[in-house]
């Protein structure tokens, strides 16, 4: 018998995915996180623990090497750069993820922003609220280019909402050419993408190569009406260089679902600009998304303590403890 920490937020005793661990003979553990995470605590938190379900914790080499009896790690979503995967594997540690398990939920709130954002929504609620009746113009989505960067799952379940707009549709990814496959997409290198589109949304993971890859010399190329969406990672993104863009008017504007520090801290040089909307990283937060990454997750503990583990992400760094 295991005994499995789980820290995603959203997971609580009883639920689904509790049940799932507890019906394969482990003990479960809730020790729930949210806002900053603590590193202390989260070492604490991972004392006598085989495997741990988390969301965004740290994971750091130092906090690895202090949680002797960890075995398996899972992310209850898909993007696992919080964990330090080589040092995780050199301790014989296994990460998975779940791929693909809120790309719906993803796809459509990635529409909420494009047309948030056609629209001025926000604006128009704000203006209501400070007591004035705002009339500007929107912009409809038909015929208008959206540019996506990546194609992963949440990317591919975007491409047949934004064409039901009427919207076309642009990708620059690295997948390899025998996956693009879609003709309602339109496959270009970043620069031709981003001097195409009209709305530029981010998909890809954060990897070295990423990091800070939207920067001054990309916001110069995209069209000074264009807005950028990321609903991927916050550091994709140089934030100080986005403030600047939509400042001067290099573009028209940004929806953030992430950002490079969360909570967004007070000093950030997002605040305060007319035309960055900052959200609290709500894209893959659906009921159904929640629990169908909640019961994943589970059936991916119990398949990596058994040795068998479905989506593994760091198979090459790992060696038998």
């Amino acid at each position: 018998m295991s005994r499995i920490l789980i820290t995603t937020d959203y997971l609580r005793p009883g639920d689904e995915a509790d049940r799932h661990l507890r019906g394969h003979g482990h003990t479960t553990v809730h020790a729930p996180m949210t806002g900053r995470r603590d590193s202390e605590a989260l070492v604490a938190a991972l004392a006598g623990v085989d495997a741990a379900l988390v969301a965004h914790e740290p994971l750091t080499a130092e906090v690895l090497a202090r949680a002797p009896g960890l075995r398996a790690v899972v992310r209850t979503g898909v993007g696992y750069d919080s964990i330090d995967i080589a040092a995780a594997g050199a301790l014989g540690i296994t990460v998975s993820n779940l791929p693909g398990v809120n790309a719906n939920a993803v796809a459509e709130y990635t529409l909420g922003l494009l047309l948030v954002e056609a629209r001025g929504l926000v604006r128009s609620a704000r203006g209501v609220a400070a007591g004035s009746w705002p009339r500007e113009d929107g912009h409809e989505l038909r015929g208008a280019t959206l540019g996506l960067i990546g194609y992963g799952a949440a990317a591919r379940a975007v491409v047949p909402l934004a064409r039901a707009f009427g919207m076309d549709v642009l990708c620059t990814t690295g997948v390899p050419g025998t996956e693009r496959t879609d003709p309602a997409v339109r496959f270009l290198p970043l620069p031709e993408l981003l001097a195409a589109a009209d709305y530029v949304s981010v998909h890809t993971a954060l990897t070295d190569r990423t990091r800070g890859l939207l920067g001054a010399s990309a916001f110069a190329r995209m069209k000074p009406t264009a807005v950028l969406i990321n609903t991927a990672r916050g550091a994709i993104v140089d934030e100080p260089a986005l403030a600047e863009a939509v400042r001067t008017g290099r573009i028209a504007g940004a929806a953030l679902d992430v950002v490079c520090e969360e909570p967004l801290p007070a000093d950030s040089p997002l605040r305060d600009v007319e035309g960055v909307l900052v959200y609290s990283h709500l894209a893959g937060q659906t009921a159904e998304a929640r629990r169908a990454a909640g019961v994943a997750a589970a059936e991916e503990a119990v398949a990596a303590l058994e040795g068998r583990p479905r989506f593994p992400v760091n198979t090459r760094f790992l060696r038998n403890r």
